[in-house]
């Protein structure tokens, strides 16, 4: 019963930092470094709109994970873009990164964090 709460708890929160990072860092512009990070490794002609698009992807993604539908790909779908984006950025604009290349270490929790809470906690749930 403990782990089920904890499940849902971290499957909460995993879907509140997409909202955060989809709606407020990327659509409505809070944070202009991720913009700027877009600029850099894609070109500034298109990097608002790709900041939107990406943004709105974030969005979708917190909606798949609250609605439960194929967890353990949804999981595995996280881990691989947050480990794609975080190498890209690691390697192509560490400077831009809110703790630089420390970034990736937060960026390793994070995936640690959504493997236990899929793979670990729900261990109940039918695929």
């Amino acid at each position: 019963m403990a782990n089920r709460k904890l499940y849902k708890t971290l499957t909460l929160c995993i879907a509140l930092v997409w909202i955060v990072n989809g709606l407020f860092c990327k659509v409505l512009n809070l944070v202009p470094r991720h913009e700027q990070i877009i600029a850099r490794i894609l070109g500034n002609e298109y990097s608002r709109l790709l900041a939107i698009l990406i943004g709105l992807s974030e969005i979708v993604m917190a909606v798949w994970i609250l609605s439960a539908y194929k967890t353990k790909l949804n999981a595995v779908s996280q881990i691989l873009v947050v480990a794609i984006m975080n190498i890209f950025e690691f390697i192509l604009v560490p400077d831009l990164l809110l703790w630089g290349r420390l970034n990736l270490l937060f960026a390793f929790i994070f995936i640690l964090v959504v493997y236990y809470n899929e793979f670990y906690l729900n261990t109940n749930q039918p695929q």
